[in-house]
């Protein structure tokens, strides 16, 4: 079961201004073989097809531990495009001013003609998210490779993210992100090393770029984020901590595991795009809806 909270993890700063080509770019975060829909859903297919889970108790709680929080990576991702194609479009209700003829020339069309200037599970050339993108081979060594790869090609892709746009708003989130994908990528690498004996902290970091080489990534760091395994759960996970320990293989901090969600922030209020009938309803329809919600 999944307890959702109505908050996000971060405060997204107000965006400079509409940018549907950003949006577009950022789509690839949410919709991408490597984005946050991709993330999501392999680790949560491997938690529910998880084989042995009484025996392998700490990989289990790892893996299912991380599935929750990319949930609120995805609402994160959404918020951010929504937030930069707030006003990209002429606002009216009159379809005779062609108030959409702008949007030819965007990158990302479907945002436009199949939302209301709204996310999508797409990734940055509109190709749809599928599910041909999950691995749940049911061998633990596997996923937990699977795993790793995943989160590095997601981590290369936030960087070229990073370089294609300069707003505020997308640049926070990819701060973040880069934080919090560099937790998972520690994360699957010890669960690594645990099972096998492996050492795999000379690989790190992949891309071969530090977070610090990012202002948004390297506030969080000097905050101890990238330290931070939090327990998605009010009582359950308790055995991420057998991972989850010792020391960051970049820095040599400590790793910790936090019992307490964070207590996040209060996600931004959307506009209406009338001219996308978005939320579409009628003003003296909604006085009456509040009439008799609120009397």
């Amino acid at each position: 079961m999944i307890i959702r909270l109505d908050r996000i993890p971060i405060e997204i700063p107000e965006p400079k201004g509409p940018s549907p080509n950003s949006a577009a770019a950022v789509q690839e975060l949410m919709g991408g073989r490597f984005g946050e829909m991709s993330t999501l859903m392999n680790y949560t297919f491997q938690s529910f097809n998880f084989r042995g889970r009484n025996q392998m108790r700490p990989f289990y709680d790892l893996i299912a531990n991380i599935a929750a929080e990319e949930y609120s990576h995805i609402e994160l991702v959404s918020y951010t495009i929504n937030l930069l194609l707030n006003g990209a479009s002429d606002r009216g209700t009159d379809p005779t001013t062609t108030p959409l003829k702008e949007a030819t020339d965007f990158r990302n069309s479907y945002h436009f003609i199949a939302s209301g200037q709204q996310s999508l599970p797409v990734d940055s050339m509109g190709n749809p998210w599928n599910g041909s993108y999950v691995f749940s081979s049911g061998n633990l060594k596997l996923d937990l490779l699977h795993n790793f790869f995943l989160e590095c090609g997601a981590r290369a892709n936030k960087i070229r993210v990073y370089e294609m746009v300069d707003d505020p708003a997308a640049r926070a989130t990819l701060g973040y992100l880069l934080v919090r994908g560099g937790v998972h990528v520690v994360a699957y690498a010890r669960a690594l090393e645990k099972l096998t004996g492996a050492d795999l902290s000379k690989l790190f970091p992949i891309p071969d770029i530090s977070n610090k080489k990012f202002p948004e990534a390297k506030k969080l760091e000097d905050e101890g984020l990238h330290l931070k395994m939090y327990r998605w759960s009010p009582d359950d996970y308790r055995e991420v901590s057998k991972v989850w320990n010792g020391p960051h293989p970049e820095d040599g901090q400590e790793l910790v595991v936090v019992d307490e969600i964070p207590e996040g922030f209060a996600p931004p209020d959307l506009p209406e795009e009338p001219q996308l009938s978005a939320p579409g309803i009628d003003p003296e329809l909604f006085q009456q809806m509040a009439k008799r919600l609120f009397g």
